[in-house]
């Protein structure tokens, strides 16, 4: 099937792949009263004496925006927030089938922090947690940083943390297949965006000790002038050992490749010259930094590809529903690194000791086992790390 001619005639056909739909019936006058006036304004009134009170009385305990300022679409790039609109109704159908979250596409025509900022802040009444998407670094950072500072409501950007928890959990996995300890690895991460960024913190935070971050000019290192506010942040926390040159000087020796970038940028060559039973993550889409073919060809022990077509997907749909449900079901504050290491492992724990393989590391992205495990797992980790409200 050629997906995406098939697509553009089913968006056509669909015309919108999400809607809203009444939880009431109001087909008698004494429904009516009841969902409308008279009778609605009780409720107004119980909400005007304690705002707590609607999360009880509406349907904000369930709500999220999925909210984009249309500059980092998918592989895409920039095509302005109109055109992002398809991803974002997608986004919110996964998060109602696997997640039961009610979830609405938000896409702001703004490219300015403050105004994008301001504007998710003036909504906050009206939804349980705020899921942001698709915004282009750097100013992602910022605009997730002051909405966490701000909001008193669950912020969470999926590019960076959902890419960051999903990728961790497919390494867990292809940890026990290739019999190395996550402390003792070599990990080099090709792309230094928000996913590439947000994965070296998680991974440090994990216990990875020596991790080494590229962009398309090569090696980020501590002191270079060229690097933004982001890139020198977490230029001065990887590259410990100090490595200078391009990505095949940092993928010598290499256990670990995690590749968020661009297309074929990954030669054979440079999956030979890493360390024995590599591991290999290729998640640039549609086309991967290199095929699976040939990163299995060059010696790599474990593949994994952002394509639904290969083996080991590394989806963030294994990721957002469940860590949103958890989250949305305790009325958690915040969503923070517990929550996010509890999904990660949750993830790795559906694929059994049985089932693991060099060709299944992660469940599949339509397992509602997984998506259940890790709400589970992310509301237990609210309570434990006291941000849950209820």
């Amino acid at each position: 099937m050629n997906y995406r001619e098939e697509s553009l005639k089913k968006h056509a056909e669909w015309r919108g792949k999400i809607e809203i739909v009444s939880r009431v019936e109001v087909d008698s006058r004494e429904k009516l009263s009841l969902a409308y006036t008279p009778g609605v304004a009780e409720p107004c009134l119980a909400i005007q004496k304690d705002i707590e009170k609607s999360f009880e009385l509406t349907r904000r305990w369930n709500t999220v925006p999925v909210i984009t300022d249309g500059t980092a679409v998918l592989g895409l790039g920039d095509i302005g927030p109109e055109a992002g609109m398809p991803v974002m109704e997608g986004k919110c159908a996964l998060f109602k089938a696997f997640g039961d979250v009610d979830a609405f596409p938000l896409c702001i025509r703004s490219k300015d922090t403050e105004e994008i900022v301001r504007t998710i802040e003036l909504l906050e009444g009206s939804f349980g947690g705020v899921n942001l998407e698709d915004i282009a670094a750097p100013r992602c950072f910022e605009i997730e940083r002051r909405l966490k500072e701000e909001l008193d409501i669950p912020v969470f950007h999926d590019d960076q943390h959902g890419t960051a928890v999903v990728s961790a959990a497919a390494l867990l996995n292809a940890l026990k297949l290739v019999k190395k300890k996550k402390e003792d690895l070599n990990v080099v991460i090709n792309g230094a965006g928000a996913a590439g960024i947000a994965i070296a913190k998680y991974l440090l935070r994990l216990g990875v000790k020596d991790v080494v971050l590229c962009d398309s000019k090569g090696i980020l290192c501590e002191g270079d002038e060229r690097l933004n506010a982001a890139k020198r942040e977490i230029a001065a926390c990887t590259n410990r050992r100090r490595l200078a040159g391009g990505l095949a000087a940092a993928m010598k020796g290499a256990d670990v490749f995690i590749g968020v970038s661009v297309a074929n940028c990954v030669t054979k060559e440079m999956v030979s010259s890493m360390a024995e039973r590599a591991i290999v993550f290729t998640c640039a889409n549609p086309v991967p930094e290199i095929s699976r073919e040939d990163a299995l060809a060059a010696g790599a022990a474990v593949v994994g590809t952002g394509s639904s077509e290969k083996p080991n997907q590394i989806n963030n749909v294994l990721v957002f529903p469940g860590l949103f449900r958890g989250a949305l079901d305790v009325r958690a504050s915040d969503i923070n690194y517990e929550m996010m290491f509890a999904a990660s492992e949750a993830i790795a724990a559906c694929v059994t000791e049985e089932e693991l393989s060099p060709d299944y590391i992660l469940p599949y992205a339509y397992d509602k086992r997984a998506h259940e495990a890790v709400a589970k797992a992310v509301a237990a980790a609210a309570r434990r790390s006291g941000v849950a409200r209820k």
